[in-house]
């Protein structure tokens, strides 16, 4: 598997632009839905057929929404249909697994067998997707999309199909039928790709195996060992989840495509409701737009506010994985918005930023404790130890990997602040960037293929989900 993106890098994707370029433009989006198919299928032959069937549903029901316009009750109708059965899809093949477990363990005496269903890579995402269509088709702010391969495009767009961003259909819909690639776009493109991949390949693997190195020594990494173990995590999954992001918006615009930023350095954060403000946006923008607003939003008072939030961050959590820990995670940051919406915001503004930064972190590094382990026991055991059940000191051994990765460690937590971006568009006007720019994407590019080249393979954490 080390070779596959290797293969990715210097055949696919080479291919797939030539390919691209030299099609007409009419003809451009037949050439990436059967790119994006081919892409989908080289790692689940057989599940593609799962996402035409997806993109098959709700073509039809736009189309049938837009001849029905007149007919409130049969357009609601038709639209209802087709957001059941997307769900039921997701639900059947992400959580029917998870909702038999639980039912046995409430009910026991039910003995309900447990179906052990593969989960298609991406489903989550291609599926918010969908329903973003549909649902703007019914509420009539986007138009009908008659040309099924355009549709098709949209949603089996192979940058971000696997990993997000999720792009509404709203947002690209112009770009779908006119969009105007340019050298200029390109040249960005590549570079953001780079961006991205070097976040992936240098950064976040590293602190995955320090967070390994940890985890695995059990008690012997002590409290203080721990802690650098979840800050390794944390690091690990901004630069993964970030990284891909970037490939994918970098991706885009190689193809003409403009997707919105999926983050905004959210470790620099002074509150939880900031923090979320700058994480996974394009996931935030979906649920605001989708269900935290039809539900009422803030405009029905206090009360209904909270059980609004309540619901989001329920399903946000629910949204990312089939296990209670993930539950358990989004009702962790839906209780902290609360509080934060209630009163606790407004204290934080009256204290210095760096208070607030602090209070942030130590919440969000908390987080992703409850985010990784699904064993409960295990976190149990992991939170106690967090907090000195095995002393503080960590071994000799661990110490020794903690000092080897500490440079890294720091150097990556500099990294996930503006810092540099900052710097850069302070001599961005300077003519030797242009061969700074261009030997940093040289560099970048050949570390990357020699540390995939050199290392374990590493799949991004967002692939499960």
């Amino acid at each position: 598997m080390i070779f596959s993106s290797l293969i990715f890098l210097f055949m696919f994707l080479p291919l797939v632009l030539l390919l691209y370029y030299a099609t007409p433009k009419r003809f451009r989006n037949v050439t990436l839905f059967i790119v994006d198919l081919v892409f989908y299928s080289w790692g689940e032959p057989m599940l593609v057929l799962l996402m035409l069937v997806s993109i098959l549903i709700n073509y039809i029901a736009g189309i049938l929404i837009g001849i029905n316009r007149g007919k409130k009750g049969v357009s609601k109708f038709i639209f209802i249909t087709a957001i059941v059965l997307n769900l039921g899809l997701l639900g059947f093949f992400k959580y029917v697994g998870f909702i038999g477990e639980t039912l046995n363990f409430i009910l026991p005496f039910l003995n309900i067998p447990i179906l052990k269903v593969s989960l298609p890579i991406g489903i989550s995402f291609y599926t918010f997707q969908t329903m973003s269509y549909t649902i703007d088709v019914y509420r009539n702010t986007v138009k009908v999309q008659k040309n099924v391969i355009t549709f098709g495009t949209y949603v089996s767009l192979f940058p971000q199909l696997i990993a997000g961003p999720i792009v509404r259909y709203q947002d690209v819909a112009e770009q779908l039928v006119n969009r105007k690639e340019s050298l200029q776009q390109f040249t960005d493109g590549v570079k953001v790709f780079l961006v991205g991949l070097s976040k992936k390949i240098l950064i976040a693997n590293e602190m995955g195996l320090i967070w390994d190195t940890v985890r695995n020594s059990g008690s012997a990494s002590g409290a203080s060992g721990s802690w650098v173990g979840i800050i390794a995590y944390t690091l690990q999954i901004y630069f993964d989840f970030s990284g891909y992001s970037d490939m994918a918006i970098g991706l885009g615009k190689m193809f003409g495509f403009e997707f919105m930023k999926n983050f905004d350095y959210p470790y620099i954060s002074s509150s939880i409701t900031e923090f979320w403000r700058r994480w996974h946006i394009s996931l935030g923008t979906w649920f605001r737009e989708y269900v935290y607003i039809p539900l009422g939003g803030n405009r029905h008072g206090l009360a209904r506010q909270i059980i609004n939030i309540g619901v989001v961050w329920f399903l946000t959590g629910l949204w990312h994985g089939a296990s209670w820990n993930f539950i358990l995670w989004g009702v962790y940051f839906g209780i902290l918005l609360v509080i934060e919406k209630s009163f606790l915001l407004k204290l934080l503004k009256k204290l210095p930023s760096a208070v607030g930064h602090i209070y942030a972190m130590i919440l969000v590094v908390f987080g992703w404790v409850l985010f990784y382990f699904e064993d409960m026991s295990e976190m149990g055991r992991f939170i106690a130890r967090l907090f000195g059940s095995d002393g503080f000191a960590m071994s000799q051994s661990v110490q020794a990997a903690v000092i080897s990765y500490l440079p890294l460690i720091i150097t990556a937590a500099v990294v996930s602040t503006p810092l540099f971006t900052t710097l850069y568009h302070k001599i961005k006007s300077r003519a030797v960037l242009s061969v700074i720019d261009n030997g940093a994407c040289i560099t970048s590019l050949l570390l990357c293929t020699s540390a995939l080249v050199s290392s374990s393979y590493n799949p991004f954490l967002y692939f499960k989900f």
